[in-house]
C-alpha cells in the first residue's frame, strides 16, 4: 500500500489535481544532487490527495534526507534538554512540532511566499546528542551544523532548549563571521553561569559575546520581561551594544513599525533568528520551560518573522516547546506555524 501511495504522488503534473513532487509522502529514493534550479522540487503532499494521518511524521511530511547536499533549506531537529534549568520536556519538542505540522499548507497567502516553488527543502531529522553529556552535546550539535551550512543549506531547527543556539552559531560564525541576531525571547539567556557551570540554557549569549560569535550592533532581543534578581537586569546586553526591547513596550500596539528599524540596523549582512517560544505568553504558548506571563501575542510573532522578510537570514531556530506541559499541543502547533513563517522569509523565497 505505502509503494502504491509513492507511487501515485511520484507521478507529477497531470496527477493528483496537479501537483506535482519528485519524490512524494513516503517516497525517500529521491537524488540527493537536485538544486533548487531544477524543475521539480519537493513539496508537502496535498491532503486533497493523501490524507493528514498517513505518512512518516517529518515536517510538513516532507521527504526526510539524511544528507543537506542539494538543498536550498532544511528543518533539523535538536530533541536535548538537559540545560533547562527547572522544567524538562524539549528534548519532546521536534517530534510534537512535526506532527502538528501536518495541518500547514505550502502557501502563504498573507504575504504571497511560495517556498516551495523556490526552494529546495526537506527534513534531515534529529541531531544525535548526547543525553548524559551537555558539553559533549555541544560538540556533537556543532559538527552536524557545520556540515549543514558548508553545504549552503539554510537550517531551520525544532528544539530543544535555548543551549541549543550556541553551538549552532559557532557553526554559523565559522561560515559567515559573526552574525545579526534577532532573538525572541522572556529572558536575555546572557548569564554568566549557575551552579558553576556556563554553558545552560541561561547562558548562549554570554557564550556567543565571549567567542565573537555576534555582531553585537546588529543583535536585537524583543519580548524581555519577568522578574530577576537584579534591578537592571538588561546591563550586560546594553553594555554589549545589544538593542533591548522590553515586553511592556510592545503591549497593544503593532509591531511593523519596529521591525522596519530593525531591517535597517541588520542591513543586508548574515542575520540569525532565535525565537523562544515563551517570548510569547503562556495563554497562547503554555507549554514551555520558563513561562514569564505578559508576553507577545501569536500576532505579534507573525509581524516580527514577517518583518524580516529580506533581510539575509541564514539561519532560524524555534526553541523550548515542552510537550508535557503542552496537554492539547497547541503551543506546537504554534511553533510550527512560526517555522513555516521563517521558511517564507528566507532568501531565493518567490513572492508574489
Amino acid at each position: 500500500m505505502l509503494r502504491l501511495l509513492a507511487s501515485r504522488w511520484a507521478r507529477g503534473p497531470g496527477t493528483c489535481g496537479g501537483v506535482h513532487s519528485a519524490t512524494g509522502l513516503c517516497d525517500t529514493g529521491f537524488s540527493s544532487s537536485r538544486r533548487a534550479s531544477d524543475t521539480s522540487r519537493n513539496q508537502p503532499p496535498s491532503s486533497e490527495f493523501v490524507a493528514r494521518s498517513v505518512g512518516i511524521c517529518s515536517m510538513m511530511r516532507l521527504p526526510v534526507q539524511t544528507s543537506p547536499e542539494g538543498l536550498d533549506a532544511a528543518f533539523v531537529g535538536v530533541p536535548l534538554d538537559i540545560g533547562t534549568s527547572n522544567r524538562p520536556g524539549a528534548r519532546f519538542g521536534p517530534r510534537r512540532i512535526r506532527e502538528e505540522s501536518v495541518l500547514l499548507r505550502t502557501v502563504n497567502p498573507s504575504t504571497g511566499a511560495h517556498p516551495f516553488q523556490s526552494l529546495m527543502v526537506a527534513d534531515l531529522g534529529d541531531v544525535n546528542i548526547n543525553l548524559y553529556n551537555l558539553q559533549d552535546s555541544c560538540r556533537l550539535i556543532r559538527e552536524a551544523y557545520q556540515k549543514i551550512v558548508a553545504a549552503d543549506c539554510i537550517p531551520l531547527t525544532l528544539g530543544g532548549d535555548h543551549t541549543i543556539t550556541y553551538p549552532i552559531l559557532q557553526a554559523m560564525a565559522k561560515k559567515h563571521g559573526p552574525v545579526g541576531l534577532l532573538h525572541v525571547d522572556a529572558h536575555m539567556d546572557t548569564a554568566d553561569k549557575a551552579l558553576g557551570e556556563k554553558i545552560y540554557h541561561g547562558t548562549p549569549f554570554r557564550r556567543c559575546v565571549d567567542e565573537g560569535l555576534l555582531d553585537c550592533k546588529r543583535v536585537v532581543q524583543i519580548g524581555i520581561r519577568g522578574s530577576s534578581m537584579t534591578l537592571d537586569p538588561y546591563t550586560y546586553s546594553r553594555k554589549q551594544g545589544f538593542r533591548v526591547v522590553l515586553a511592556e513596550d510592545c503591549w497593544m500596539k503593532s509591531l511593523v513599525p519596529l521591525m522596519g528599524e530593525v531591517r535597517q540596523q541588520m542591513g543586508g549582512r548574515p542575520v540569525y533568528i532565535s525565537f523562544d517560544i515563551d517570548g510569547l505568553d503562556p495563554a497562547y504558548a503554555p507549554g514551555t520551560g520558563t513561562p514569564e506571563i505578559a508576553g507577545l501575542t501569536p500576532s505579534q510573532a507573525l509581524e516580527i518573522i514577517r518583518g524580516c522578510q529580506g533581510l539575509n537570514v541564514v539561519g532560524c531556530d524555534l526553541v523550548e516547546v515542552s510537550p508535557p506541559y503542552d496537554p492539547f499541543g497547541n503551543t506546537a502547533l504554534l511553533a510550527a506555524n512560526l517555522l513555516f513563517e521563517m521558511l517564507c522569509v528566507l532568501p531565493k523565497v518567490t513572492v508574489v
